[in-house]
């Protein structure tokens, strides 16, 4: 039997009074790695459970193929659970595949080809024996291994339970038990989560060489541009969901393209209510009936002025018919990307160091000999968990007592988005905390709906009862409306869209002032184009070549 779609039809999903899906539907074949993107809160995990059956559609239908794999948050095993019982379960097809395989090899050996039973064996033999090689069951052991190692679990010893393992740990043991598994159709939800640049390349790898269907939910836009040969953008449209053909790259060219052709039907629309107006306004105005004549109309005036006058209302009737149809569909105006608003820096902030770290210590944390911010630095931080990125993050703004020497210019503004935001007033909501933090003047100047980084819904929300991402993002749009000269940015893609991840980048080039980021975004670290220092536990910091002599020592 030829692998099954996975087919949905019109699905409807309401989650309190908030309808997240409204008749979705898509045909995911064989062979199509189809990743969805969009805001946060657009439904794509909430998708995912609707075609993997964890959840049911209010309205609408799933066909899916028999056997289906998905990941999600919660391993389906007990904390006693070892990470051999896992990985035996996610053997289990491809050893029982062997075993049916031997039985019906043995009782084709002891039955009559010409005996009654003989095609019906043959054809369970063959079924089977397709299944076993789409496994791979005879290397499945070994390939579980590798998996293993791959995913950074080899060096684990297999006999500890689950309860035993940190949280990422755990996805990646999911993830390991699916792909050892390699189910014909695969339903990933943020499967690049607690993963390395190894590891998040060795997923790519597996997820390209498999032959089924495959759903994931990413805002990992190197893994969308490595494995996805199609996208669907779940961002509220028109028409529905949007589908493109190809990888994340391909998604960004035609919307690029999207871009150019809505500014310029925009502006064209824009120049023709214009005339329109003028031809309705002006035109009607001074060609009226009542208007005196000029001599030189005056000789024939009574047999032209009739033919005159209906020209002048047929075209006026014309063009007022055309401005209504026009102002009624008319596009709307392109919203802008996110910018940071430029800010009068200080005069003595425009160029030369704005903060130099000399011999700078956190005592089992971090260590740099010498470090130098200059006012229009661009400095990509990258390393590991653990290596020290926050840690002189908060070190550069002074929010963190150091051993050694730390030189900071007079006067100096800095921001930090820091990973995990708490405001100090939790009862008030996203607006007031906006504009009590900006002031009125700057708040009317760039309102907060501008941005485009928080929902219009949350904007009367308490700041309390806002999510770890959307307080990030409240704290993201206090310091794009109002940069200081030294910006420090620790992770600033995390809870962001794709599309937003892609504005943020650009404007980091644009922006006012220095800026520092601290980041494991490999698809931000591919297209860095300022300075770079890498950290790592136990090993002196890695400069780029372009870099200004240093001396730093991780302690």
């Amino acid at each position: 039997m030829p692998p099954s779609p996975l087919l949905a039809h019109d699905l409807v999903r309401t989650l309190g009074s908030r309808r997240v899906l409204d008749g979705v539907s898509l045909v995911a074949s064989p062979g199509h790695r189809i990743g969805l993107i969009g805001e946060n809160g657009v439904g794509k995990s909430t998708l995912l459970r609707l075609l993997a059956g964890v959840d049911e559609p209010d309205a609408g239908r799933v066909e899916r193929p028999a056997d289906l794999g998905f990941l999600q948050q919660e391993m389906p095993y007990d904390a006693e659970a070892t990470i051999n019982d896992v990985i035996d379960d996610a053997l289990r097809e491809a050893r029982e595949d062997l075993v049916e395989l031997e039985r019906l090899s043995d009782e084709l050996a002891r039955t009559p080809q010409d005996a009654p039973g003989y095609a019906a064996l043959l054809e369970a033999y063959g079924g089977r024996l397709e299944r076993a090689e789409e496994r791979g069951a005879w290397d499945a052991d070994r390939q579980a291994a590798l998996v293993l190692d791959g995913l950074g679990l080899g060096a684990v010893a297999h006999g500890r339970t689950l309860g035993s393992l940190s949280g990422g740990q755990r996805g990646r043991l999911a993830l390991a038990a699916l792909l050892v598994r390699r189910p014909p159709a695969l339903l990933l939800d943020e499967p690049t989560n607690h993963l390395d640049d190894g590891a998040a390349a060795f997923l790519e790898e597996q997820v390209r060489g498999l032959p089924g269907v495959v759903l994931l939910a990413s805002h990992d836009r190197a893994f969308l541009d490595a494995v996805c040969t199609d996208l669907i953008d779940l961002d509220p449209a028109v028409a529905g969901p949007v589908r493109y053909g190809g990888n994340y790259s391909a998604y960004l060219s035609e919307k690029h393209a999207e871009r150019a052709r809505w500014e310029r039907r925009h502006a064209e629309e824009q120049q023709e209510l214009d005339a329109l107006r003028h031809t309705a306004g002006v035109t009607a105005h001074a060609l009226a009936p009542n208007r005196g004549r000029r001599d030189n109309e005056k000789m024939g005036y009574g047999h032209r002025a009739g033919r005159v006058q209906n020209q002048i209302s047929r075209r006026v009737r014309n063009a007022t018919r055309r401005l209504e149809e026009l102002e009624r569909t008319q596009v709307g105006t392109p919203p802008p990307p996110l910018r940071f608003q430029h800010t009068v820096l200080a005069k003595e902030s425009a160029d030369g160091t704005l903060v130099a770290l000399r011999d700078a210590r956190v005592p089992g944390r971090l260590a740099v000999g010498r470090l130098d911010v200059a006012a229009s630095e661009r400095l990509l931080v990258t390393g590991g968990n653990g290596a020290g990125k926050s840690t002189l993050l908060s070190v550069l703004a002074g929010r963190l007592a150091v051993q050694g020497e730390v030189r900071r210019r007079r006067g100096l503004t800095v921001g930090l988005l820091a990973q995990d935001i708490v405001f100090d007033r939790p009862e008030r909501t996203v607006r007031d905390t906006y504009a009590l933090s900006l002031g009125a003047e700057r708040t009317q100047t760039v309102p907060l709906d501008s941005l485009g980084l928080m929902h219009k819904a949350d904007l009367d929300k308490a700041v309390g009862h806002l999510s770890a991402g959307q307080r990030r993002r409240l704290a993201l749009a206090l310091l794009v409306a109002r940069p200081p000269a030294l910006l420090l940015l620790d992770e600033p893609t995390n809870h962001l869209s794709p599309r937003l991840c892609d504005e943020l980048e650009e404007a980091l080039g644009t922006g006012p002032g220095a800026i520092v980021v601290a980041s494991h975004d490999r698809w931000l670290r591919k297209r860095w184009q300022g300075r770079e220092m890498r950290l790592d536990p136990g090993a002196p910091p890695d400069m780029a070549a372009d870099s200004p002599p240093v001396s730093p020592v991780m302690g």
